[in-house]
């Protein structure tokens, strides 16, 4: 046992060690930014502020120069934002995504053309398909605001990426569009691993398709689908090159990316942009902890 174990070790050490300098060093380095005021004209000039940077008069947190509330804020409209987008784009995705992995699953004539042509939309690279999509959804030349004045359905052509109105909406939209592949693709794994006896049993005792769904598929791939919403919703979370490309990362659809990004690049200040993604990592990691305890999910061998 022992030996199994260093071995195990051996094997493990070299993918720890890349890890530890790839993702460790520059979480740590971080962290210790957070902690100081650093401008990115000169890093080494930093000067220690302990957690001033999360809490206080100038901090991300409990910050008495939120006139309107700390929602209001940038930081807190950032969160509201990413929130809003990654639970209505990842409940979205996930309900058309059961839905079209239930019909790739069935057997009919050209199946396998259908399901490559399905995956085209996830092939395609986020930027590239959130410049095609600025492109069609443009105020002035785009194609999508012409079919809807020649359909009669609108009056006028909408800014559907400027206005504050429609512009997160359009980003969840296009989301929606590119990634439910992604989670058809993970369903349809799940589903073809289900035992075809149930199936025929239900079948030959004349269940209603709708109770066979209820009753066995849903319950059968209750574990991998809730382990595919996690991924989807933590890297949903994480989102900033869509926002970034279709809205320019305006104030009213600002992500917590597109925060740290504003202040680290844009204003210089890495230690508050530091303090912004210390924050964001933390809630991306409670968010997950939240959402396996609720799910009642287990990332381990007994949850099969």
């Amino acid at each position: 046992m022992q030996n199994r174990t260093r071995t195990a070790w051996v094997f493990l050490a070299p993918a720890l060690i890349l890890m530890a300098f790839v993702a460790g060093w520059p979480l740590c380095r971080s962290i210790w930014f957070s902690l100081t005021e650093t401008n990115i004209n000169d890093l080494s000039a930093s000067q220690f502020v302990g957690l001033a940077n999360y809490w206080g008069e100038f901090g991300l947190f409990g910050n008495a120069n939120y006139a309107d509330g700390f929602w209001a804020s940038d930081w807190g409209l950032s969160i509201r934002n990413t929130f809003k987008f990654a639970i209505v784009s990842v409940a979205l995705e996930t309900l058309f995504g059961l839905g079209i992995a239930m019909l790739l699953n069935q057997d009919f004539k050209g199946r396998n053309l259908v399901r490559t042509a399905v995956l085209i939309p996830w092939a395609i690279p986020t930027i590239v398909s959130a410049r095609m999509w600025g492109w069609m959804l443009h105020d002035q030349f785009g194609v999508f605001n012409q079919m809807l004045l020649d359909a009669g359905l609108i009056a006028h052509k909408i800014a559907f990426t400027a206005d504050p109105h429609y512009a997160l909406w359009t980003v969840v939209a296009v989301d929606v569009w590119k990634t439910t592949p992604f989670m058809a693709l993970l369903i349809l794994a799940a589903l073809q691993t289900l035992p075809k006896e149930c199936y025929e049993a239900a079948r030959v005792d004349g269940v209603h398709p709708l109770r066979v769904f209820f009753r066995i598929t849903l319950p059968l791939i209750k574990h991998p689908l809730m382990v595919a919403v996690i991924f989807r919703l933590l890297d949903a979370l994480r989102i900033f090159d869509l926002i970034f490309v279709l809205t320019s990362n305006s104030a009213t659809t600002i992500s917590m990316s597109g925060f740290v990004r504003r202040e680290m690049v844009d204003n210089g200040n890495v230690g508050y942009g530091s303090a912004a993604s210390t924050s964001l990592t933390l809630i991306l990691f409670l968010t997950a902890v939240l959402f396996l305890r609720a799910a009642r999910v287990r990332l381990s061998e007994e949850s099969q």
